[in-house]
């Protein structure tokens, strides 16, 4: 990206306006099929440099699955489907196909564990029997999974290069203080180091639940957008403070990403399930918001069917987005619509941005790209409004967890990339594209150490400075959402 796109984007990140908005959940319940498959549904995708100190030289994706849990969502609580295959998948060559497969199965043993009842050998209810630590004595129910790597069709396991084998456990959601006193402490014990086919240097791996990243004034938003959008960003709550999430957590090597000419890649989850004789897919997310805020009713079940490869079927939404429309609607003259044909929507959505995320040689299709060769930016420096904000590390350019993804999401498609890194129609020189909009909800900072409380900022809504990077999941007991909302 030249300096002068630079400057722009830093103008528009820091410039105020009085021009209203439209906020959406990230994937959440977004297409009416997949609202009924929560074990399948994909809520967010991150993927971004690693910026534990001394993992610069690896990429971290995670795969977020089985949204809006309550940490007290007892007594089965938050198992992933055995009856599926969940995928994190790689392009390393711009062709909007997928160069490289991580593919996760789950498997769900059930001890059957029982009590003498008066003589009487009777079978729990529970899925615990007792205090729960890494022996898993006490657990009625335990889910492993297989990671495999699918490279120009050939399909090789992972190793758990920690235990040894190619099985991994994933620990027992956080059930509560007394089931499990240290929770942090007893689910750093399922981190395993991976043999990854191919690659000279070992990742790591972890999959069990976390405290959901994604900050989001929910409710308000979907009420006609209840709220003040030109307020400030922490004005509003994160409606899904007190919520949990299941993580898909996998870092591999930069070389062993990329196709050794281009750092750009571009990756993706899928989640399909098992029907006869072949997997059906089902949930598919890249970009964020981009099945909520792109892809309009009639298809966004078609779209979390399909590949990145045959996006062209959905370019109608990118060129001519609802979005500005529906403002103008609500809102009368004070919303702009940018003009039509949205290229910088197609640069931003399709393409990668030319000069930050774009590969050399691009079919467009909607996938989350990163530029591998931009250095992580350590948590006390990122901006959460990333590129926008002059922090290359962040989204578009890749995601992290601490990207403010609805707000940056909200300016560019309301044309704050407008002439930076395309047109909106034809040329504008309206200043009022993609001023600074917001759902008002704002997370505590990148880490703990880095946590800045104000206005309804909660605290809690931090991330962690280390691998697996998404927070200790909430327990269910003591605090469940009384403690949590506060």
């Amino acid at each position: 990206m030249n300096t002068n796109a630079l400057s722009r984007l830093a103008l528009l990140a820091a410039t105020a306006t009085s021009l209203p908005l439209c906020a959406l959940a990230s994937s959440h319940r977004e297409a009416p099929s997949i609202a009924g498959l929560p074990r399948l549904d994909g809520t967010d995708f991150y993927m971004f440099r690693s910026y534990e100190p001394g993992r610069s030289a690896y990429v971290t994706l995670i795969a977020n699955y089985l949204p809006l849990q309550d940490p007290f969502g007892g007594p089965n609580y938050f198992n992933l489907d055995t009856d599926a295959v969940y995928k994190i998948l790689v392009d390393n060559d711009g062709d909007a196909d997928s160069d490289l497969t991580f593919e996760f199965k789950f498997k769900t043993i059930e001890k059957n564990l029982t009590v003498n009842a008066n003589g009487v050998t009777t079978a729990i209810p529970l899925i615990q029997t007792g205090q729960i630590d890494t022996t898993g004595a006490n657990l009625n129910v335990q889910q492993t999974y297989t990671l495999a790597l699918v490279r120009h069709g050939t399909r090789e396991d992972v190793h758990n290069a920690t235990l040894g084998g190619d099985v991994f456990l994933k620990p027992v959601d956080n059930i509560g203080n007394k089931t499990i006193p240290d929770y942090a402490g007893y689910a750093g014990n399922f981190i395993y180091d991976v043999s990854i086919p191919g690659c000279n240097a070992p990742g790591r791996v972890f999959v069990g639940q976390r405290k959901d990243g994604f900050v989001v004034n929910l409710g308000e938003v979907f009420d006609l957008v209840n709220l003040n959008p030109v307020g400030p960003r922490d004005g509003e709550p994160n409606s899904i403070s007190n919520k949990n999430v299941t993580s898909l957590v996998l870092e591999v090597p930069i070389s062993c990403l990329t196709n050794g000419k281009d750092p750009v890649i571009g990756g993706w989850t899928t989640a399909s399930s098992h029907e006869g004789d072949h997997w059906k897919q089902v949930s598919r997310l890249g970009m964020p918001l981009v099945n909520e805020l792109v892809i309009g009713l009639p298809d966004k079940d078609k779209f979390n069917a399909s590949r990145p490869i045959d996006d062209g079927q959905f370019l109608h939404y990118v060129t001519n987005p609802f979005l500005p429309v529906l403002l103008n609607t609500e809102f009368g003259n004070a919303a702009v619509i940018p003009a039509s044909p949205r290229n910088d929507l197609v640069a931003a959505f399709l393409t990668g941005v030319k000069g930050l995320n774009q590969p050399l040689q691009v079919t467009p299709g909607e996938m989350l790209r990163l530029n591998t060769s931009i250095p992580p930016t350590p948590p006390a420096t990122q901006n959460d409004l990333g590129v926008l904000g002059g922090d290359l590390a962040g989204f578009p350019n890749g995601r992290r967890p601490y990207d403010d993804v609805v707000d940056i999401t909200l300016r560019v498609a309301e044309g704050a990339l407008c002439g930076a890194i395309g047109n909106c129609g034809a040329e504008t020189s309206d200043p009022n594209h993609g001023l600074p909009y917001t759902d008002g909800a704002r997370s505590a900072g990148p880490d703990a150490a880095d946590e800045t409380v104000t206005g309804q900022i909660k605290a809690a809504d931090t991330y962690l400075a280390v691998f697996p990077y998404l927070n200790t999941p909430l327990p269910g007991s003591p605090n469940g959402l009384n403690g949590i909302a506060k």
